[in-house]
């Protein structure tokens, strides 16, 4: 098999590495919704038999965003997030707390009186015990803060916390569509590929038979018949390679969409020349349309609520404290016991004012600030790499057609070729050889318009995810 052939297929392999390494260490999450085949998709450790899904390039982007391991997880942290929130609503609620205790004193404590204080006085002291044998306690305690600034910070900056994740989740999310894109429009391309050389070996069959039957009346030699057998049997590992490939990218494209292994898949969509050569990329696009600038923007927002957080602890804080119990005392375990119970409560006001702290506050402060400008420097950096990457993939999609079209005239022409030495051959006015040239320089030329198509393709969806359209 020609290095152009074996290239076309080290970029299927290369996308394939991309999926298992993308799923083994990626960490990141999706709805629990149903799956958009035509069939429905297999729960996780069901036991039922495989099922068929039939999906278009768009149902197996709904299927990944709903069943991929990746955006599960991306959402799960999402939804972590939200758990966090609600930790951090609690701080501004009400705290109440019940206690119960009971006391078993086994032994009195004893305390020495002085004997001046007896009737009639007496000199040293007198031991005394003072107490019962039990007490018990059961009451309720209330906690309410009034006023503290990082509490309301941390409320107000809640939604920024959430969209965060949920820009983390989109990134995600595209992450796998670009993959998915690349991957089944390699697929497709691979099977029209494999339409090709069946094309191939069914003209190689009838040129073979054509050389059989002209070498039985004596027009052609036996070498004539043993070359056409090779092209054949060349043909044929060629067939079973690019099928080996093709059963290798549907596992792939199975692993990244979160589909279970054992079930079968069929790809609706079809892609042809027409279709990459007519799409018309716009110059147009905004920094804000990409996801990874959004989550940027959003840090920057949390950055600035720290910065806001921290300056709130110069603030006094204060904090509301009630209290009701019951205590009893008595020499006999019995709590139901009358008169025996007494009541106690309180109501209290905390006022904290912080006065001076070794400069720690300051130094949270100044770390919020720098932490903030690292930030900004990031939102600069990512606008310039974003007009990078669209210049970049604006660039390589034109190249890409125009390579396209060269090829697409190449393979034409290299099939006219063949033809019409394929005739003079039959003809007895061709040699063996140029028929063979003829052959190789076709499948060459069908190879290189098959590599073509596939970079147009990541062309433009590199584009796409460039200007964050994908």
């Amino acid at each position: 098999m020609n290095r152009t052939l074996k290239k076309g297929r080290r970029l299927l392999q290369n996308a394939l590495a991309a999926v298992f390494l993308l799923s083994a260490f990626s960490s990141r999450a999706q709805q629990n919704t149903p799956p958009p085949s035509r069939q429905p998709a297999q729960q996780p450790g069901s036991a039922s038999a495989p099922q068929i899904h039939e999906l278009s390039l768009a149902e197996a982007v709904d299927y990944a965003t709903k069943n991929s391991v990746l955006v599960k997880n991306a959402l799960l942290d999402y939804q972590i997030q939200e758990q966090s929130n609600r930790a951090t609503t609690s701080q501004a609620l009400p705290q109440i707390s019940g206690n119960l205790g009971l006391t078993d004193n086994l032994q009195i404590a004893t305390v020495l009186v002085p004997g001046a204080f007896a009737s009639p006085p007496i000199q040293g002291f007198i031991p005394l015990k003072f107490g019962t044998q039990y007490s018990a306690t059961g009451g309720i305690t209330l906690k309410q803060v009034l006023f503290d600034g990082q509490v309301f910070v941390g409320l107000q900056a809640r939604q920024a916390s959430l969209d965060f994740y949920r820009q983390k989740q989109e990134i995600t999310a595209q992450m796998v569509r670009a993959n998915l894109h690349k991957i089944y429009y390699q697929l497709l391309i691979s099977k029209t590929q494999v339409d090709q050389i069946d094309a191939n070996i069914a003209a190689q069959k009838e040129l073979l038979h054509n050389s059989t039957e002209m070498f039985k009346n004596g027009f052609a030699e036996q070498l004539d018949v043993d070359k056409a057998n090779v092209q054949l049997a060349n043909l044929e590992s060629e067939k079973i390679q690019v099928n080996f490939s093709i059963d290798n990218g549907y596992l792939g494209l199975k692993v990244l969409m979160g589909m279970p292994v054992k079930d079968s898949l069929r790809l609706t969509d079809t892609l042809t020349y027409e279709m990459i050569r007519d799409a018309v990329l716009g110059d147009e696009y905004k920094y804000a349309d990409r996801h990874e600038f959004q989550l940027l923007m959003t840090n920057q927002k949390l950055n600035e609520y720290d910065i806001k957080r921290y300056k709130k602890e110069y603030i006094p804080t204060a904090s509301l404290t009630a209290n009701y119990a019951q205590n009893q005392f008595s020499n006999t375990f019995d709590l139901g016991q009358k008169n025996s119970w007494f009541p106690a409560s309180y109501i209290g006001l905390s006022v904290n004012i912080p006065i001076f702290d070794g400069f720690y506050k300051d130094a949270n402060i100044k770390q919020a600030k720098l932490r903030l400008r690292q930030t900004m420097n990031n939102v600069d950096s990512l606008k310039n790499r974003i007009d990078n990457d669209v210049k970049t993939a604006q660039l390589r999609f034109a190249a890409a057609l125009s390579t396209l079209d060269y090829q697409k005239k190449n393979m034409d022409l290299s099939e006219r070729v063949y033809q019409q030495t394929r005739k003079k051959y039959e003809q007895g006015l061709g040699s063996n050889i140029e028929i063979t040239t003829a052959l190789s320089d076709q499948k060459t030329a069908q190879a290189n318009y098959f590599n073509a198509l596939y970079n147009a393709v990541i062309a433009r969806v590199d584009y796409l995810t460039a200007i964050g359209k994908l």
